[in-house]
C-alpha cells in the first residue's frame, strides 16, 4: 500500500513512489474525460519560429481543436520534427512551450509523451540517415547496430522526444511487398536478434522503444500492402511471432504496435488472445500497446468488424490497445459517448490509462520537478530562438562514422570473376538512373524522402553525395563518364544510345540500377510501393543486357530496396554489388568496395530470386517449395539467403563434436577451426543451420539458430566453439504446443544456408519435451585463439 512520503506531494507525482501506486493514485482522482485525453495523441508540426506546435491536416483527419482538448490533458504527441523540416533546436524550443501549455493546461500538470519515426535514423530534418534495417541484417552484427541505435535514441532525447516508433520486426515472406526494405530480413532468428541490438541500444537512451507490426503484416496475400493475411497458427508461431518473443523476453522494450491486417478474419488490432492474452499474459510484456495510424478507425473502414467509431474504440480496448495514434478519432468523443451509454466498461479505460500513466511516472514526466526542457536545450537563452538555431547538431561526425562503418558491413559483394577490386582504371562509365542522384541512398522513412521531398524549397540538412561524386572521389585519376540511360522505372529507352556508346569506350561499366524510394505509389519501393514482380523496375534489365551486350566488363551495382532478378546478369555480369538503401554514407562505403579499400563482409539477409515471377520465395521453406520433378518452375535462388563473398579466402576444418548424443533438454557443443587463406585481412561470417530429417509435422529443409562475425588476418585462424541447446530445435507440434523431439538431426555450418561448409549428425533422445516462453533461444558462439570475436 503506498504511503505518503509529502504531504505536500500527492502520490501520484510522488517520484519516491512505485509508478503503479502513483499510476492508481492520479486514476482515482480523474474525471472520464481527463482519462479518456491521455490515451490519444494529437499529430502536429513543430514551429519553424520556435513557437508551440501547430495540428498537422491530414486527408485522414479531422481538424482539431487544442483549446478544447487540452483542459482534460494529452496522452500523446504525433512527431513534432517529423511533419516539416525544422531546425532541431528551433522544433526542441517548439516542443518544450507546447509541453508548458500542454502541462499548464490540465489539473494534474501532465505533459504529453512525444513520439518519432526512427526507422532508419531520427526521421527529423538534420538528423543522420543511416541504412534501412535490411542492410541492418546484412551486417549479421548486433553489437554495431546496438551503438547505432545508442546514437539515434541519444539525438532524440536532446530535442524532448520520448518514443521511437521503431524497430519492424515483420519476416520477409514475399519480396513483392513494398515495406521489404524496412525489415532485417527473411529469416527470424537473424530478424530477433538484430531487432533486440537496436531495441537495447535505444531504451539505454532512454527512449521508449516500439516493436511492429504485431503480427504478421508482412505475410500479407501476394505482397500488397494491408493485405490481408492467409497465414495458419503454425506458421505464425514459429516464424512471425519468434522475433516479438525474442524482443520481448530480452530487450526490456516499453510499447508494441499493432498490425493493420487481418489474419484468419481477426484485425490484429481486434485480437484479445495476441495483444492481451499471449503479450501480456503468456510472454509478461507491461508496457503500452499503440495503435499503428488510423488502425482503430479501420475496424470500422477496412475490415468491417465495428459499425461506429465508438464500437471501434471498444473493441480495440477491450483487446488490448492502450493508445490511438496518430490522432484522436475513435477514443475521443465516440468512446465517451459508448461508455455512457453502456456499451464500454469504464475499466477497460482504466486498464489501457494505468499502462500509460506508469510508463509516464518511469519517464519522469509525473514528477513535480519536470521540465519540459530537454538536455540540447540546457542552460541555453530560450528568449531568442534566433540563436538557437544551429546549436543542436543531429548529424555528428560520430553518428557519421557508425553510419559509414555500417554501410561498409552491409554490402553484399554477389558475384565477381576477378574485376574487383578496380585497379586504376583509365575510363570508368557509369550508367544508370541511380548514378547521380542524391536519394538513390535512402529509404522511405528517411526524412529527406519522407517528408523533405514535399518541401523542395527546403535544402536536405545532410550531406549526400552521389554515387559520381563518390567514385570521382575514390577513383581520382580515372576519367568518370555519366549517363542515365533511363530512369528507374520509366518505359523509355531513348537513353540506350548513348549509354552504350559511353560504354565501349571505357575500361568497366559501374551500372547503377535500382529503385527509389517513396510512398503510396510514389516509388518502387516503401511503404504502399508493392511490386508486380521481382523484376527490375522499368527498363532498368533491358539497359544491364545491353551494356552486357557490349564486351565491356559491367559491375552490376545495387541501391535497392527489396532483392531482385537479375537476369543474365547473374552469370555475365564481371561483378555484382548488392547493397539496400545504404544511406548517406552509403555511395563511399559502396566505391569503397569497388576500390578495394573496402573488404567487403555483409552477407545476404534476403534471397535473390533468379527468376522474376517466382514469389513468394524464401529460403526458410518446406521440402514442397523447393524445385521438383513433379513442376516446370524452379524457385532456386541465384543467390541464397547467408551470401556473401570478400577478396579472401576461407578453410574450415577440424569439426569436432562433444558428444554426438543428449537428451531433448541437453546441449551439444561443437568446436572447428577457420582460417584466413588469402592475403588480406578479412571477415567470416559463420552461420549455423539446422535440419530436421523427420519431424512429426512438416518444417523448413533448414533454419539459422545462430551466427558470429570471425575477424581474421592473412594466415590467422580461429577456433569456434558452439553450444547447441536441444530447445532451439523447438516447433510448434501437431496439438500447437512448443515441442523439443527426439531424433537424428543435422547441425550445418556455413558460409551461407547454400554453402555449408561443415556438418555433424547428432541425435536427440528421451521423451518429447514441451517448451514454453521460458525456452533457451540462443546457440551460444566463442571465438578464440585468432583476430577478434564473435557475437550471437
Amino acid at each position: 500500500m503506498a504511503v505518503e512520503t509529502d504531504p505536500a506531494t500527492p502520490i501520484g507525482n510522488d517520484p519516491d513512489q512505485d509508478a503503479g501506486a502513483r499510476a492508481d493514485a492520479l486514476i482515482t482522482r480523474m474525471t472520464l474525460e481527463e482519462k479518456v485525453a491521455q490515451l490519444f495523441g494529437v499529430w502536429v508540426g513543430a514551429s519553424g519560429e520556435g513557437g508551440e506546435v501547430a495540428p498537422h491536416q491530414h486527408d485522414m483527419e479531422e481538424e482539431v481543436d487544442l483549446d478544447a482538448l487540452l483542459p482534460d490533458g494529452l496522452g500523446q504527441l504525433t512527431r513534432p520534427f517529423g511533419t516539416a523540416p525544422v531546425d532541431p533546436a528551433i522544433g526542441a524550443l517548439s516542443l518544450l512551450r507546447t509541453q508548458e501549455r500542454i502541462a499548464g493546461a490540465n489539473r494534474f500538470a501532465i505533459p504529453a509523451l512525444a513520439h518519432e519515426e526512427c526507422l532508419a535514423g531520427f526521421a527529423a530534418w538534420g538528423a543522420t540517415a543511416y541504412p534501412v534495417p535490411l542492410s541492418w541484417g546484412a551486417t549479421f552484427d548486433p553489437a554495431l547496430i546496438r551503438r547505432m541505435a545508442g546514437r539515434i535514441g541519444g539525438d532524440m532525447r536532446s530535442v524532448g522526444v520520448h518514443q521511437g516508433l521503431a524497430p519492424v520486426l515483420d519476416v520477409v515472406r514475399d519480396a513483392r511487398w513494398g515495406r521489404v526494405e524496412e525489415t532485417i530480413g527473411e529469416d527470424p532468428y537473424l530478424v530477433g536478434t538484430i531487432a533486440t541490438a537496436y531495441i537495447q541500444g535505444l531504451e539505454s537512451a532512454g527512449i521508449v522503444a516500439t516493436l511492429k507490426h504485431f503480427a504478421g503484416y508482412s505475410a500479407s496475400v501476394a505482397g500488397r500492402n494491408l493485405a490481408p493475411v492467409a497465414m495458419g497458427p503454425r506458421e505464425r508461431a514459429d516464424v512471425m511471432l519468434v522475433p516479438f518473443e525474442m524482443a520481448v523476453r530480452e530487450s526490456g522494450v516499453r510499447s508494441v504496435m499493432h498490425a493493420y491486417t487481418d489474419t484468419d478474419g481477426m484485425p490484429a488490432a481486434a485480437d484479445e488472445w495476441l495483444l492481451t492474452g499471449l503479450l501480456r499474459d503468456t510472454w509478461g510484456f507491461e508496457g503500452t500497446v499503440v495503435a499503428d495510424y488510423f488502425g482503430v478507425a479501420f475496424l470500422k473502414t477496412l475490415h468491417g468488424v465495428a459499425g461506429t467509431w465508438g464500437e471501434a474504440a471498444g473493441t480495440a480496448l477491450a483487446a488490448g490497445v492502450d493508445v490511438e495514434l496518430p490522432t484522436v478519432k475513435t477514443f475521443g468523443r465516440p468512446l465517451l459517448d459508448a461508455v455512457a451509454a453502456g456499451e464500454v466498461p469504464e475499466a477497460l479505460i482504466d486498464r489501457a490509462l494505468r499502462r500509460v500513466l506508469v510508463q509516464k511516472a518511469q519517464l519522469g514526466l509525473l514528477d513535480p520537478g519536470w521540465s519540459p526542457v530537454p538536455a540540447g536545450l540546457a542552460g541555453a537563452d530560450l528568449s531568442d530562438p534566433e540563436a538557437l538555431r544551429g546549436t543542436i547538431d543531429l548529424d555528428s561526425a560520430a553518428n557519421r562514422e557508425i553510419a559509414r562503418r555500417i554501410a561498409e558491413q552491409a554490402i553484399v559483394l554477389l558475384g565477381n570473376d576477378g574485376t574487383l577490386p578496380l585497379r586504376s582504371p583509365g575510363k570508368i562509365a557509369l550508367i544508370g538512373p541511380n548514378a547521380d542522384d542524391p536519394l538513390a541512398v535512402l529509404g522511405c522513412y528517411s526524412f529527406p524522402v519522407h517528408v523533405g521531398v514535399h518541401h523542395p524549397e527546403a535544402p536536405n540538412g545532410i550531406g549526400l553525395p552521389t554515387l559520381r561524386e563518390a567514385l570521382a572521389a575514390e577513383f581520382p585519376d580515372a576519367e568518370i563518364v555519366t549517363a542515365p540511360g533511363a530512369t528507374v522505372d520509366g518505359p523509355g529507352t531513348a537513353g540506350f544510345a548513348e549509354a552504350i556508346e559511353v560504354a565501349h569506350g571505357a575500361d568497366v561499366v559501374v551500372a547503377a540500377l535500382g529503385d527509389r524510394a517513396g510512398l503510396f505509389g510514389r516509388g518502387t519501393s516503401g511503404e504502399g510501393c508493392d511490386a508486380e514482380s521481382a523484376a527490375l523496375p522499368g527498363v532498368q534489365q533491358q539497359l544491364l543486357d545491353a551494356l552486357i551486350g557490349t564486351g565491356t566488363p559491367v559491375v552490376t551495382t545495387l541501391l535497392a530496396g527489396r532483392p531482385y532478378a537479375l537476369g543474365r546478369a547473374v552469370e555475365d555480369s564481371a561483378a555484382i554489388v548488392q547493397s539496400f538503401f545504404p544511406g548517406q554514407e552509403g555511395t563511399s562505403a559502396i566505391t569503397g568496395v569497388l576500390s578495394g579499400r573496402v573488404n567487403p563482409s555483409g552477407r545476404l539477409p534476403v534471397s535473390i530470386p533468379r527468376r522474376p515471377g517466382v514469389h513468394p520465395s524464401t529460403y526458410l521453406s518446406a521440402r514442397l517449395a523447393h524445385a521438383s520433378e513433379v513442376s516446370n518452375i524452379d524457385p532456386t535462388p541465384a543467390f541464397g539467403f547467408g551470401h556473401g563473398l570478400t577478396y579472401t579466402t576461407f578453410e574450415w576444418s577440424g569439426l569436432e563434436v562433444e558428444g554426438v548424443e543428449t537428451g531433448t533438454d541437453g546441449e551439444l557443443r561443437l568446436g572447428f577451426r577457420v582460417r584466413n587463406t588469402g592475403d588480406r585481412e578479412g571477415t567470416e561470417v559463420v552461420q549455423l543451420y539446422f535440419h530436421d530429417p523427420v519431424a512429426s509435422v512438416v518444417q523448413p529443409v533448414q533454419r539459422l539458430i545462430g551466427y558470429a562475425r570471425v575477424p581474421l588476418g592473412p594466415g590467422e585462424s580461429s577456433r569456434v566453439r558452439v553450444t547447441v541447446p536441444a530447445d532451439v530445435t523447438s516447433f510448434t507440434g501437431r496439438d500447437g504446443r512448443r515441442i523439443v523431439e527426439p531424433g537424428e538431426l543435422e547441425l550445418r555450418l556455413g558460409a551461407s544456408s547454400t554453402d555449408p561448409r561443415l556438418t555433424a549428425t547428432v541425435r536427440l533422445t528421451g521423451p518429447v519435451r514441451q517448451v514454453d516462453h521460458t525456452r533457451r533461444l540462443h546457440a551460444t558462439f566463442t571465438v578464440s585463439d585468432g583476430a577478434g570475436a564473435g557475437g550471437r
